[in-house]
This record gives structure tokens, sequence and C-alpha cells, in this order.
């Protein structure tokens, strides 16, 4: 398939306001893919019980790299790469994992690594990942380097458990690296920011977004989901909110807008969640009613979003929005509580 031919199974974009050129507020911000799932388990080549909750980049070449999350049949999960030319299909699948845990000389990884984030680095010329690794302690947020997604220089765990949904910044903020990050407190389960001069040694830990109290779709626990996308009116994030139920919990997608230079700050936060379970792929899998992005990809205009997320945490797919849509529906949406 061609990539028009596969661009022409998204909906048609989301529609503009005639009277003032601007994003239809009210209108759907995320588009399926009618080809989901994209990936999956019955295209890995080696068994597999799930692929699901993947990293995503824009390589120089233009191709589209997915690092997804794998378990295997041993319960436990690692890190394999799949390409493809136009992000949506003729995915290309590292023949063996491209990143497994390794507890010999990292004992945080014996039972797996999990959920990465991608950044692009310019000043190292290098991707950074965050991933969950996991132990006896329970899950810790870990870091790795790469310029290929075949070499990698990891730096062990950089937060301890419990800690986890974690990505970095792609420049310092002044002369600090950034990372956000969800460890688990007392405080209960709210986004944190923390700031490091070498990527290795991290302090200055703030909230920067509370899991809502009571009824609110986002009570109790959040987290970030995909890298923050710098705009120029902030850093525009999307994170999730988990709400109990009576027959388990619900995984749905939130927007906030955090301050360019001073992160901490939260400037907007959405009142309402904006993406949620719907679809059959979604609904069921190996844990129901979860959506869960780790990574996105922004078209050449600089405004198309290719947000790719786990579904029911057994497959990945893509949904399709714009950054100056989302942006909109903030304005319109922003949280006065």
């Amino acid at each position: 398939m061609n990539p028009a031919e596969s661009l022409s199974k998204f909906p048609e974009p989301v529609p503009l306001d005639h009277a003032n050129g601007q994003p239809c507020v009210d209108a759907p911000l995320f588009a399926r893919f009618s080809g989901n799932p994209i990936l999956s388990r019955e295209q890995w080549p080696y068994p597999v019980n799930s692929v699901f909750n993947a990293g995503a980049v824009l390589l120089a070449n233009g191709e589209t790299l997915l690092l997804c999350r794998v378990e295997d049949r041993t319960g436990l999960s690692h890190l394999c790469a799949a390409r493809s030319a136009n992000g949506l299909d003729g995915w290309r699948i590292d023949d063996r994992p491209t990143l497994m845990g390794n507890p010999a000389e990292f004992p945080e990884e014996i039972w797996g690594i999990e959920d990465p984030r991608i950044t692009y680095v310019p000043e190292l010329e290098k991707y950074a990942i965050a991933y969950t690794s996991f132990a006896r302690g329970g899950p810790g947020v870990s870091l790795a380097l790469t310029g290929d997604f075949i070499e990698f220089e990891r730096f062990g765990v950089i937060m301890p458990p419990e800690d986890k949904d974690a990505a970095l910044l792609p420049r310092r903020i002044g002369s600090y690296w950034a990372l956000i990050h969800r460890p688990m407190t007392t405080l209960g389960a709210h986004m944190w920011i923390s700031y490091s001069p070498d990527l290795r040694h991290w302090g200055r830990h703030k909230v920067i977004l509370e899991a809502r109290k009571g009824g609110w779709w986002d009570a109790n626990k959040i987290g970030l989901c995909s890298p923050p996308i710098e705009t120029e009116k902030g850093w525009l994030t999307i994170y999730h909110g988990v709400r109990q139920t009576a027959s388990g919990s619900i995984y749905r997608l939130g927007l906030a807008l955090f301050d360019l230079e001073h992160p901490e700050i939260c400037l907007q936060r959405g009142d309402s969640w904006m993406f949620g379970p719907e679809a059959l792929y979604e609904r069921g899998g190996d844990v129901k009613d979860v959506v869960f992005p780790c990574g996105q990809t922004i078209g050449a205009d600089g405004d198309t979003i290719h947000l790719y997320y786990g579904a029911g945490d057994s497959c990945m797919a893509v949904a399709t929005g714009s950054v100056q849509c989302l942006l909109a529906w903030l304005d319109a949406h922003a949280s006065r509580t």
C-alpha cells in the first residue's frame, strides 16, 4: 500500500469554523486509522503474548520507528523496534529483541523493561529513552541513549521505585535537563518534574499536575503519556487519567499545557477527557478499556500528529490529530477547578 492509500484510511480531518478559520473545538480531536490495529503478536517474528505501549520517533531517513513493549510468554517484557516508511503499514520488525533487561549489570531490570518514551535530543545528537525497569522493589525509571537503536548506553535507574511514566524534555531548561515522571508517594499518584545537570543526578523535585479528587475522570491517579510537544504557547502534554468503576479501571486521555521556560507551571488543564476506549480492540484485550500512548510523531507541516497507543495492553494502534486543534480545545475547555 502506498502512503496516499494509507492516509485515505483516516477519516476526514477535524473541520474548521469558517467564520474565524479556527478548529471546531467540539469536533473529535483524534481520528482512528481504519487499518488498526497496526501491530499485534501475529506479526511478530518470534513467539510473544502481546505488543503495546510503544515509544515513537521519526528517523532522519523519514521512517517511523516504534520501540514496542513486547510481553513474552514468561510474562516479562522487553523492547523491540518496528520500522515503517509511512508510519502506518509495511512494518519491518527486528527479528530478535532490540533491548532486553540486563539484570547481571542492572539488577533493577530483573523482571523486564517496559513502556519506553523516546525524545530526540539535538544537543547530544542522540535519542533518549526513558523506560520502566521492573524488579522486586517495584517499577522504577531508567534511562538509555542511542544513536541508531542498535547500540545503547544505559544510565541505569534514575528514579527509584515506585516511579514510572517518564519522558525527558528535548532541551535544557536553563542549564538543567528536565524529566517528567510519576512517583507513587504519600501525596498520591501525581505528575512530577525533576532537574539534572548531567542526566545522572536528579533533584529539585516538584509536583506539576495533581490527580483530581472525587468523581472526576482523572481522579486519584494520573501519569504522562507521550513526551510533551514544544509549541509557541507552551509544552503541550497528553496525560492519562484512571477512572475506577465497579467493573475495573478505564484509561482515558486528557490535555495540559506547561510554561516553556518554567515547565513546573501548568498554564492550562482540560476539564474533560478528550480520547478514550471505544473500538473493540481498545475495549477488550489483556486489560480492557485502555488507550495508552507512549509516543507520537509530528508531520512535516509541524501540525499533524500521529499518536501511537497501546490498546487493551494487547496491540498497537494509531490516531491522527492536529496540534492547533488540541491547543484550541484547551482554550475552550480549560478547567477552573
